[in-house]
């Protein structure tokens, strides 16, 4: 009997996928929890396991092509019925971009790095990839209003306003969104898809090929997009984008026009912390195995000063602001593939040698592709530690829906005035953007004091346990 395979659902933050590449043709024999097809979104890459053993008989999404979660991808002939529930994957991290850091070239955060319920990553049967961005910024998940989902059956789908649409025609949201941007009548766009289904990459030729302005065009329409040359000239190169890079990119736009960025960075005196560590490090790494950077005493002194500045902590809600409860700390991690943002979730309840302990686990498993769906969701504010790569001051992009990003600097000894006295000190830089719709610069000005405050009180006295 036929049996239809839907894209499975991987949490709620996520709320579409693109098909990357499909590891079976029609025809072939598909043995049940064998990889069917490679699936790309803003989060993670996943290879989706068959539910049934049977032949594959036709596919329903081409690669390239990005349709929402739970719609149909293909069909199988399969005298089994498929589980109620999807069976569960091997998680395995491939590459993620941030979304969190616009700094080191985000991915999303990512990287549409999102603070909503979790779901058991056990339920959603698929293998684990991790593609996307912290970040900045982001790579932390991405909370925003989910596409309609349009059945299959349905007769009909209507568009924006701001994008005329033929009746009749669906159109996934990558789509959808590309149609509304470029003010494109879809009438005119010759679908290669299944069926005469209309991809993205067929609007993109579509743009690329120069159409003809709408003859009914308004004088005052916003001016046509500029459209790339169809061929290289002879001192240039074209690198053609992967799903993976588009879809940062897509993130980063959509943080920049969405969010109204504001900008705050202070100077913070760390020549105890550096003493601090100086003392303890060896001890420390012989007692927990674990390396002792600097990253975790900053860690510390955040999560703290969320707690005291809990609208750093939170997301816009359109008509409110949502404060979140939970403070689930996203942190910048450089892996081979580029920039990971996981989350280290209840980051306030840990100790600094806790906090080292998390932050080594899911560093060594990014760098190790062993990262799970919630390794990288949940996350409510996240830092970037700028500051390995040598910069001194940076202005990262917010993961959103989170309402900050921190860097931190590299720590630099200056001659700095101390009691009308020149001193040679310790000194680092620390940057945050924050969303103007939720702070102003009273709030964002007293979380930074605070975390200074804290960094600066490090010495002797000071627990890591």
């Amino acid at each position: 009997m036929p049996v239809t395979i839907e894209l499975p659902h991987v949490g709620e933050s996520v709320v579409e996928g693109t098909i990357g590449k499909w590891l079976k043709k029609p025809g072939d024999m598909v043995q049940r929890y064998e990889p069917l097809v490679e699936v790309i979104t803003d989060k993670v890459t996943m290879e989706v396991p068959s539910p049934v053993t049977g032949a594959l008989l036709r596919v329903l999404a081409e690669e390239g092509e990005t349709i929402p979660m739970g719609a149909p991808i293909a069909e199988m002939e399969s005298d089994e019925a498929p589980p109620a529930t999807p069976p569960a994957p091997t998680p395995e991290l491939i590459s993620m971009g941030s979304q969190d850091s616009a700094t080191q070239a985000p991915a999303t955060q990512a990287a549409p790095i999102q603070s909503s319920p979790q779901r058991s990553v056990g339920t959603t049967g698929y293998l684990v990839k991790n593609t996307a961005p912290v970040g900045p910024t982001g790579g932390g998940p991405v909370e925003e209003a989910p596409p309609e989902f349009v059945p299959e059956d349905a007769p009909e789908f209507a568009q924006p306003a701001a994008a005329p649409v033929s009746q009749g025609v669906r159109l996934s949201p990558a789509v959808r969104r590309l149609v509304k941007e470029h003010g494109i009548e879809i009438g005119q766009v010759q679908g290669t898809g299944m069926g005469g289904r209309i991809t993205r990459d067929d609007v993109l030729k579509y743009i690329e090929s120069g159409p003809k302005p709408a003859a009914a065009a308004p004088v005052a329409a916003r001016p046509a997009a500029p459209v790339p040359a169809s061929q290289p000239q002879e001192d240039e190169e074209y690198v053609p984008l992967t799903p993976i890079r588009r879809m940062i990119a897509e993130a980063m736009v959509r943080s920049i026009t969405e969010i109204p960025h504001a900008w705050s960075s202070i100077e913070v005196d760390v020549s105890g912390l550096v003493s601090f560590r100086a003392q303890i490090r060896h001890g420390f790494q012989e007692r927990e195995c674990v390396e002792l950077t600097y990253l975790p005493f900053i860690m510390k002194a955040v999560v703290e000063s969320l707690k005291e500045h809990r609208t750093l902590n939170a997301s816009w809600g359109g008509d409110k602001i949502i404060l979140k409860n939970r403070i689930n700390l996203g942190i910048a991690v450089a892996a081979n593939e580029g920039l990971i943002v996981p989350v280290i979730h209840d980051a306030d309840r840990m100790s600094i040698a806790g906090l080292a302990r998390a932050l080594s686990d899911v560093a060594q498993r990014a760098r190790q592709r062993k990262l799970t769906l919630v390794d990288v969701q949940g996350g409510t504010f996240t830092l970037n530690n700028t500051g390995a790569l040598g910069s001194t001051v940076s202005q990262p992009i917010i993961n959103p829906p989170q309402a900050g990003i921190m860097t931190t600097e590299a720590i630099v000894k200056r001659p700095v005035v101390r009691d009308d006295a020149i001193a040679i000190r310790s000194m680092m830089n620390l940057c945050l953007s924050f969303d103007h719709r939720i702070n102003d610069g009273a709030e964002s000005s007293g979380f930074l004091q605070a975390v200074k405050a804290r960094l600066e009180a490090i010495g002797p006295e000071t627990s890591i346990y």
